[in-house]
């Protein structure tokens, strides 16, 4: 009788482990989402000195990875935005928007729309 109790319960702890090596499978498979950010800056001075350090400081607060961003631009094909591209990585897109509608980032934007205009978008990576 306590032979069966064990392989019971063997058979359950497999099952278990399965499930979570599955889910973990699942997460490593999650896509990316890069935020693509084209900016005509009209006032360089003020805006890398009053608005980047609080845009920069949101954005690692909510979790998000600047991988690129400047005003050297090489086109390839067509006309390259006017003064700067900025790309960001996140986890999700969910953590994107949170991001982008939180209150530091709002306030940051106060300051960035004084000296800039923006054009802004999320695209979801390729699972790695």
């Amino acid at each position: 009788m306590i032979a069966k109790y064990k392989s019971a319960l063997v058979l359950v702890a497999g099952a278990a482990l399965g499930a979570a090596a599955i889910e973990g499978l699942h997460a490593q498979s999650t896509a990316p989402v890069y935020v693509v950010a084209e900016i005509d800056v009209a006032n360089i001075d003020a805006y890398t000195k009053e608005y980047s350090p609080l845009a920069l400081a949101s954005i690692k607060k909510a979790g998000g990875n600047v991988l690129a961003a400047g005003q050297k631009i090489t086109a390839l094909a067509g006309t390259p935005p006017k003064s700067r591209v900025a790309i960001h990585r996140w986890d999700s897109l969910e953590k994107a928007q949170a991001w982008y509608n939180s209150a530091d980032y709002k306030e940051a934007r106060k300051i960035g729309d004084k000296y800039a205009t923006f054009r802004t978008f999320a695209i979801e990576g390729i699972p790695q």
